[in-house]
């Protein structure tokens, strides 16, 4: 059957839709929708084609939106999204997950919740909340926000969290329970002797490779890969052009490639090194990198890509897909060889997600 891909782009003005068929050479765009709410992330359910998208803000307060018609329409919720009383309010949502039945929700300040009738209604998972170590996170520069939230793609009980800037957490027992997984990240920031603590890391995203206990992580300071679920972490920043970005995103079959942007540094101004574009692929686990340049801008790049905001897709080959902060959306349909703006002047992007669907199902075309 023939397949759509979506491309769903969380901004600072609402949720944006590109849609394409399979041959992923023209797309096009609707938005904004949830009345320009500033959304953080949108993600999509492959099963059923709704699409949820989280945000809010301070003034608006925080909810998870959704559409079953692919966007046409959408109502939103904040029930049960709340802290008790006396606790520092949540300002926004910042990730989604969706695991079988459940949505997954995280947000700033640094918590987890979970929607069992599909966003309609949430509960707080306290034991992250409670954590003992909890008095002593602190925020990082866009606050003390919960942004990587993955689900173990074979037992639901597992998962990991990465918040800023307290490090990664995992959970074995569906989110009872939580245990600090940072050995072998390193603070750069801090004294000498007191750079590999138990928790306080800033990491910046954090994904797990397809079919393995395998973890990815960037980090404020450094580039890191584990083996095994999070308990050790290693350095794989040889070869990059810096070791300070934000977003990773992982090939959805080979858990050995993945793709990387980083930027000229946390205090240089955060952009692509000597302002060209590009993105680094490595093809062994991080044993060595490569840019991929082709199609991209290579003067004035003066942009980022924040942390959510590069994805692939599931097709074969695999479509990769970034969205900068300047409100540029650039793709690739070969795994990177080659690359193509497919829109541009939108608002800031926060993420990017794709859903692929059969032709028919789900969004409308």
């Amino acid at each position: 059957m023939a397949k759509k891909v979506v491309v769903l782009l969380g901004t600072k003005k609402g949720v944006f839709i590109l849609r394409s068929d399979e041959s992923r050479r023209s797309w096009t765009l609707d938005g904004p929708h949830c009345e320009t709410w500033p959304i953080q992330h949108a993600i999509g359910d492959p099963a059923t084609g709704m699409i949820y998208a989280g945000g809010g803000s301070e003034w608006f307060g925080p909810a998870v939106w959704k559409s079953s018609d692919g966007g046409r329409s959408w109502t939103h919720s904040r029930a049960g999204l709340a802290y008790e009383a006396g606790a520092t309010p949540i300002k926004t949502v910042w990730s989604l997950a969706l695991r079988d039945s459940s949505l997954y929700v995280g947000v700033e300040p640094a918590g987890l919740f979970r929607s069992d009738d599909a966003g309609e209604t949430f509960k707080p998972m306290d034991g992250l909340q409670k954590h003992a170590t909890r008095p002593d996170w602190h925020p990082g520069g866009a606050g003390l926000i919960l942004h990587s939230l993955v689900i173990d793609q074979d037992d639901p009980r597992a998962m990991w969290v990465g918040i800023s800037a307290a490090g990664v957490f995992h959970s074995s027992d569906g989110g009872a329970t939580w245990e600090p997984r940072n050995s072998g990240t390193r603070m750069d920031f801090m004294p000498e002797g007191q750079r590999y603590p138990e928790f306080g890391q800033c990491v910046h995203c954090l994904v797990q490779a397809p079919g393995s206990p395998r973890l990815y992580q960037q980090n404020h300071c450094g580039m890191y890969r584990s083996d095994d679920g999070g308990r050790i972490w290693t350095s794989i920043e040889a070869g990059l052009p810096s070791s300070f970005g934000f977003p990773a995103a992982v090939h959805p079959r080979d858990p050995n490639t993945l793709y990387l942007m980083p930027l000229n540094g946390d205090i240089n101004g955060r952009y692509m090194p000597d302002a060209k574009a590009a993105v680094w692929r490595t093809r062994d686990g991080g044993g060595s990198w490569q840019a991929m340049r082709e199609g991209l801008p290579q003067e004035s790049a003066f942009f980022g890509v924040l942390r959510q905001a590069l994805a692939t897709d599931t097709l074969d080959k695999a479509g990769i897909y970034f969205g900068t902060n300047s409100g540029s959306v650039f793709a690739s349909c070969d795994e990177g060889e080659t690359w193509t703006c497919i829109a541009q002047h939108l608002p800031m992007i926060s993420s990017v997600e794709t859903l692929v669907l059969d032709e028919g199902q789900g969004a409308p075309a």
